[in-house]
């Protein structure tokens, strides 16, 4: 199904923003932390209802209660974008009710990961929303140096700086690309196959990241991929920074050598180390939805993504 892609405005100076818990709890003193330092950048603060909420066994609400703060947070005209508290589990409970129409109607940018990776590709599939694989409040912002602010203020600003080496980007397999960058967490779009919410990823530019999962099981979840078809017509593939995923003696030259043993019929060009989702500091922000062309140099060094238009409208 292809759709439009559906821009939200920009995200100016004092706006007001909405955090939310989609998923998970968090913890309370990473959410206060998170919220204040939100509040040193200039902007005002709503939290959702259930943003502290507790229910069932690691859910901050019920599946009702959480629809309910995300439907409010995108209904409200004055809260100018929404950030997720942090991933964990739960999104998928949301998928089947969340108001596509109303989202529509009401675009704004939704900065999440990890876990909100099923929603994000949803909405971006289904709506066309352009959306943000970047910090949360509870995950990202609440610790110093947690967020990559050049690109946080490029995604927000309707700015395109290049990523390159230094956010960890480098060759696996040299090649140019262009296509719509898209993707999230490896683990929750492989979660999705067989469902009616599998990602869309055909002519994509397909960024894959993960945390604290084994060489042997990203083989297992990328051959799914490949099985499932979902490496067809893709046009490049950047792995992020995948934290706590390489072999145990740190040699990522093995990490490399599964990933092109695991890939060796996709013709496109692959790139590695992206610092984006689930990374060790500086969380970059990447706009999902947005064409961007990916150039790898054969140097092993040489490597840029360089987004060719805003993701927001002013």
């Amino acid at each position: 199904m292809s759709v439009a892609i559906l821009k939200p405005p920009g995200l100016s100076a004092g706006a007001t923003i909405a955090v939310v818990a989609p998923a998970s709890s968090a913890r309370s003193e990473r959410l206060d932390s998170g919220i204040s330092a939100l509040r040193g950048l200039g902007y005002e603060v709503i939290e959702g209802r259930h943003l502290r909420g507790h229910a069932s066994e690691y859910f901050s609400g019920t599946v009702e209660e959480r629809l309910r703060d995300i439907h409010a947070a995108f209904a409200d005209p004055a809260i100018a974008a929404i950030f997720c508290s942090r991933g964990g589990y739960g999104s998928n409970y949301l998928l089947e009710g969340l108001d596509l129409e109303l989202i529509r109607q009401n675009p704004k940018p939704l900065f999440a990961y990890s876990d909100l990776t099923v929603v994000q590709t949803w909405l971006l599939d289904r709506v066309g929303l352009v959306s943000f694989h970047g910090p949360m409040a509870a995950a990202d912002f609440f610790r110093e140096g947690g967020v990559h602010f050049s690109s946080f203020n490029a995604a927000i600003g309707g700015g395109m700086a290049p990523l390159g080496a230094a956010e960890g980007l480098r060759t696996v397999r040299p090649g140019k690309a262009t296509g719509t960058l898209y993707g999230g967490c490896l683990s929750m779009i492989v979660s999705t196959l067989g469902t009616p919410f599998a990602a869309e990823t055909e002519g994509k530019l397909l960024f894959l990241e993960d945390v604290n999962v084994k060489p042997y099981q990203i083989d297992r979840m990328l051959r799914q991929m490949i099985l499932a078809g979902k490496l067809d017509g893709v046009k490049g593939i950047v792995f992020g920074e995948m934290q706590d995923c390489g072999f145990p003696n740190g040699d990522r030259g093995q990490l490399d050598a599964v990933l092109l043993r695991v890939l060796e019929r996709f013709e496109g060009p692959i790139g590695f180390g992206l610092r984006s989702g689930h990374v060790s500091r500086s969380n970059v922000t990447l706009p999902f939805g947005i064409e961007a062309y990916l150039d790898l140099k054969d140097d092993g060094i040489g490597a840029s993504l360089e987004f060719l238009e805003p993701a927001v409208r002013n």
